[in-house]
């Protein structure tokens, strides 16, 4: 059995973590999943927009300190030459809108890698921790993306203390983008996705590159990049297609080419 399944609906990818007996908690096996479901999405091209969730009452229980041979996967090089860019929510670039549908507890490696999605939607049952500081480990990804997503002192809040937050708290910090019932979760997660749909995927990706990579630049080289990807855009064929439906007053029918 696939601890992490990949189903792919009318250019919607779900990608789930299924080790409910396990709190979903990230071991060896998992990881190995988890990345190879991840890589499929973004070399999937019929896939435009992904939606991360979990079967079970807890969306992820963080590494599994019991089984914890693999966890953050595996790497090359020795001692301090080892790459860390090896997965999803450690940075992979991955430029198609993502989705983390969160019900209950989000909790270390789990919250890294929702705080790499576009849009968090929360049942009212979730809440939030990084804990590693309260076992004397400290928070070293997380860190990094947490502060880029509230404020700071909200970050540290969670960063600090690795006390959870509810999932009222996490809307009112900005962790949460929206709040549903748990009934309501993954409805609510697709009818976004479907939404998302609507639009040109390869104008979506150019346009999430270059917020991505301009928060890092001046503003001539944002401007210079922007302006790059616009041309790039502009040779596919959907742009073409854009143009035609609006001139036609009809929906127009990406083909992400």
């Amino acid at each position: 059995m696939s601890l992490v399944t990949y189903e792919l609906d009318d250019h919607i990818a779900t990608i789930t973590l299924n080790r409910p007996e396990a709190r979903n908690a990230i071991n060896g096996a998992l990881r190995r999943d988890l990345n190879a479901a991840w890589e499929r999405f973004r070399d999937d091209e019929d896939a435009w927009v992904g939606i991360l969730t979990a079967n079970g009452d807890v969306f992820c229980a963080g590494g599994d300190l019991k089984d914890g041979e693999g966890s953050v996967g595996t790497f090359g090089g020795t001692f301090w030459e080892k790459p860390t860019i090896n997965s999803f929510e450690s940075g992979m670039e991955l430029f198609k809108p993502t989705i983390a549908a969160v019900n209950g507890p989000c909790i270390g490696y789990g919250l890294t890698g929702v705080l790499f999605c576009d849009f968090v939607i929360a049942s009212t049952a979730a809440t939030f921790a990084f804990p590693e500081v309260s076992i004397g480990v400290p928070t070293i990804v997380g860190a990094i993306r947490l502060p880029e997503r509230v404020r700071w002192a909200d970050a540290m809040e969670l960063l600090l203390t690795g006390k959870p937050i509810d999932a009222e708290r996490a809307k009112e910090i900005g962790l949460v983008w929206r709040l549903v019932e748990p009934g309501d979760l993954r409805a609510e997660a697709q009818s976004w996705a479907r939404t998302l749909t609507e639009a040109a995927p390869l104008a979506q990706r150019a346009t999430k590159e270059v917020a991505w990579r301009t928060a890092n630049m001046g503003w001539i080289e944002s401007v210079r990049f922007g302006e790059t990807m616009r041309k790039v855009a502009a040779a596919t064929e959907d742009v073409r297609e854009g143009i035609t439906a609006w001139q036609e007053k009809r929906a127009p029918r990406w083909r992400g080419r």
